[in-house]
């Protein structure tokens, strides 16, 4: 677990995260980044530690086909300083980006497909029933 000590106008405390928090903020950065999905492994390919420089960052994704990958690193690592800077007030000190796959658009078209009937509710026939009516 690590700590901050945080005095907003003079007020006393500590305010400590949990480095599960600052993972969660980083899974919320990588989702706002275009052109990269997640690991589908338990720790989503996240791995936070937090050392006297600052925060250390070291994210894994998969890229989609057609994106540049030095920008699409870019991108993840300054949204990731960003929000985690701005969410919790500790420095980024480094995020490593790598890239581990790219998945082709026939890939992507399959996958989108299997998400949009995942998505969509059974819906059971109903029978309309007519009564009361001559």
């Amino acid at each position: 677990m690590a700590s901050i000590k945080y005095d907003p106008q003079g007020q006393k405390g500590k305010i400590s995260y949990n480095s599960d928090i600052v993972s969660g903020i980083v899974v919320l950065s990588l989702k706002e980044t275009e052109g990269i999905e997640l690991l589908q492994t338990k720790n989503k390919g996240i791995k936070v530690s937090f050392e006297r420089e600052g925060v250390y960052v070291d994210v894994s994704v998969i890229a989609h086909y057609g994106f540049n990958a030095p920008d699409l690193a870019y991108r993840i690592q300054q949204t990731i300083k960003e929000m985690v800077e701005s969410m919790t007030k500790y420095r980024i000190a480094q995020v490593d980006v790598h890239v581990q796959n790219v998945i082709m658009p026939e890939e992507l078209a399959a996958k989108a497909a299997a998400e949009k009937a995942e998505e969509a509710p059974a819906e059971a026939p109903t029978e309309n029933s007519e009564e009361g009516e001559n």
